[in-house]
C-alpha cells in the first residue's frame, strides 16, 4: 500500500528540523522504491519559504493543491510562533489530522499540535526549552523532558532538531522494519559520534 509523507514547510521553519526527517525518508524512498513511500514539501501558499536561519525553500504543494497525507512532519522553529491561535493552520492541521494514519512534529512543532488540541491527555516532548510552553498550551499532557521522542500511536513528538532523525527512523522501522530502518541509516550513514 502507498504512503504519502508530507513535510510541512514554513517561514521561520527550522532547517533541520524539516530537512533532517526530509533526508532520512526520501532515501528511503529512492532506495527502495518498491517499499512506495512518496516524500513531498507542503506549505501554506506557492512560492519560496525562507527557513529559520535563511535558507529559501520551494514547496512541492501548497495546502490547496496537497495530495492526500498519510504521515505529517510538523518542524519546529520560530515560525511555529505565529501559528499558535492561527485559526487557518488550526483548520489546516486537524484536517489533515483528522484523514492521515500519523501526525508527527519535531522540536517546536509540538507546541502547534498542543494548540489545536492534538495532545490532550496524551504523552509527548519538544525542545527543552518549551517544555512548560508545552505544558501550558493543552490539557493535561504528560511532558517527557527526557524524551528524543515519543511514539503515542497515531501522533509521534520528537525533541530538538537531531531528534527528528532519529524519529524519522523510528518511522521506517514502525511503517516497514526495523531492518530497513538499519539500511536507510547506513545508506545516509548517520552514526552521530558528537565530538564535543
Amino acid at each position: 500500500m502507498a504512503t504519502s509523507i508530507g513535510i510541512f514547510i514554513f517561514d521561520g521553519a527550522e532547517e533541520l528540523d524539516f530537512a533532517g526527517p526530509w533526508e532520512v525518508l526520501a532515501a528511503w524512498a529512492m532506495a527502495h522504491p518498491d517499499d512506495d513511500v512518496s516524500v513531498f514539501t507542503v506549505a501554506p501558499e506557492e512560492g519560496p519559504i525562507r527557513a529559520a536561519k535563511g535558507l529559501q525553500v520551494i514547496p512541492d504543494y501548497s495546502w490547496a493543491a496537497a495530495p492526500p497525507i498519510d504521515v505529517l512532519v510538523y518542524p519546529g522553529g520560530r515560525g511555529t510562533r505565529g501559528h499558535l491561535g492561527s485559526p487557518d493552520v488550526a483548520e489546516w492541521l486537524r484536517g489533515v489530522a483528522s484523514r492521515a494514519g500519523l501526525v508527527t512534529s519535531v522540536c517546536t512543532g509540538s507546541l502547534v499540535l498542543a494548540d489545536v488540541g492534538l495532545l490532550d491527555g496524551r504523552p509527548a516532548t519538544t525542545h527543552w526549552q518549551s517544555l512548560d510552553l508545552l505544558r501550558d498550551l493543552g490539557d493535561d499532557i504528560d511532558v517527557r523532558a527526557d524524551a528524543r521522542f515519543v511514539d503515542d500511536g497515531d501522533v509521534i513528538t520528537a525533541a530538538g532538531v537531531s531528534a527528528g532523525i532519529d524519529m524519522a527512523l523510528h518511522l521506517i522501522a514502525r511503517l516497514h522494519s526495523p531492518e530497513r530502518a538499519r539500511e536507510v541509516r547506513r545508506y545516509i550513514q548517520y552514526d552521530p559520534e558528537p565530538p564535543v
